[in-house]
């Protein structure tokens, strides 16, 4: 692996600290906040290489979620401590985002579904179907994982989703799920998918308001497709 300039050597303009305070964290990138964490390098990376290494190794920023803590901590120059403090800054992301949306966010637009979910689904590595329980004022009582599939299928049962929206006493359903390939555009199998739940909902007399499907940072919304 090469190396290249220590953190100290380069002008201060281009040191990520400094950087941060002139101009705002926004504008840092991605391996420059990550080498404000790290703090460090080794004797032969500054903490800027190494940051560039651990986002190259894991097939970017977004993957880091998805690594443990014991993978991160064996990359040399990493170890436990930086490890856990990486793990705790996406954690507290994830939380963030979360809190946006408040304990019982309104959804009023796929935007909304789409916000709530966004940031722990568009880095999962295998399709997560899961689905947000409404009460009759569209707020989300409960958020329910259905089930855990492969890296391109998932197997949706009416009988899963619906036994903790009856139990929940939810009015309406919003679905959601992921594709780990970052394209949310809906396969034939979403279509059908869809197209059997929305009709179990008619008979137990919940509805399925819509069906989100997320992507890298996009999504596609079944209702403003005019799919649903």
């Amino acid at each position: 692996m090469l190396y290249h300039t220590a953190i100290k050597d380069l002008p201060e303009g281009q040191r990520p600290r400094e950087k941060l305070f002139r101009a705002g964290a926004e504008l840092l990138t991605d391996g420059e906040l990550l080498a404000i964490l790290l703090r460090t390098g080794t004797a032969e990376a500054s903490a800027l290489d190494l940051a560039a290494h651990i986002i190259s190794r894991f097939g970017g920023i977004g993957s880091l979620v998805q690594a443990a803590p014991e993978e991160l901590s064996a990359i040399k120059g990493v170890g436990p401590a930086k490890a856990a403090q990486i793990k705790a800054a996406l954690e507290l992301g994830r939380r963030l985002a979360a809190a946006r949306m408040g304990d019982r966010p309104y959804i009023k637009s796929p935007e909304d579904a789409a916000f709530l979910v966004m940031e722990e689904m568009r880095h999962l590595d295998r399709e997560h179907f899961g689905a947000l329980l409404l009460n009759t004022k569209n707020q989300v009582v409960a958020r329910e994982t259905v089930s855990i599939g492969t890296l391109n299928s998932s197997s949706v049962h009416p009988r899963e989703l619906f036994k903790n929206a009856i139990r929940r006493s939810a009015a309406a359903i919003i679905l959601v799920h992921n594709h780990p390939s970052g394209d949310p555009t809906p396969s034939r199998e979403d279509i059908e998918v869809t197209r059997r739940l929305h009709e179990a909902g008619e008979i137990v007399g919940i509805e399925i308001l819509d069906h989100i499907v997320i992507g890298d940072n996009k999504f596609t919304s079944f209702k403003a497709k005019g799919m649903l």
